[in-house]
């Protein structure tokens, strides 16, 4: 037999991008708990942007170049990711208009094998459109 440990933490939940943050909530911040930064990717073929928890021994021994390092806040109940340039960046790849007055809100779901949270952004919230 062969079996499939399941996490409590919840695997999906809801991702909020403003102009100059990304906020994790219902959910989705859980996996980054300890996290002690995160590293952003963009999969451009596929419109995902990806979130990697950054431990404090991969932060202090310099595994991640300072450059490809953000800033987290964790809270009981969601998590802040102050990404200014990094949403500046893809928005014209991703024809989104990014508000701090109108967050847009995706779907969101944690990856085991890529130890990231996915944020699809094809699964734009109907009343954000």
């Amino acid at each position: 037999m062969s079996f499939e440990w399941i996490s409590r933490k919840p695997q999906s939940g809801t991702a909020k991008l403003y102009e100059t943050k990304i906020v994790l909530s219902n959910g989705a911040h859980t996996h980054f708990d300890t996290a002690y930064g995160v590293m952003l990717g963009l999969d451009e073929k596929n419109n995902r942007i990806a979130v990697k928890p950054v431990s404090k021994d991969e932060y202090h021994r310099g595994i991640i170049p300072e450059d490809k390092r953000h800033r987290i806040t964790v809270r009981s109940s969601y998590a802040r990711i102050p990404t200014p340039k990094f949403l500046r960046n893809i928005a014209p790849t991703t024809a989104l208009e990014f508000s701090d007055d109108f967050p847009l809100s995706f779907d969101a779901a944690w990856d085991a094998k890529k130890k990231s949270l996915i944020i699809d952004l094809d699964s734009l919230k109907e009343e954000e459109k």
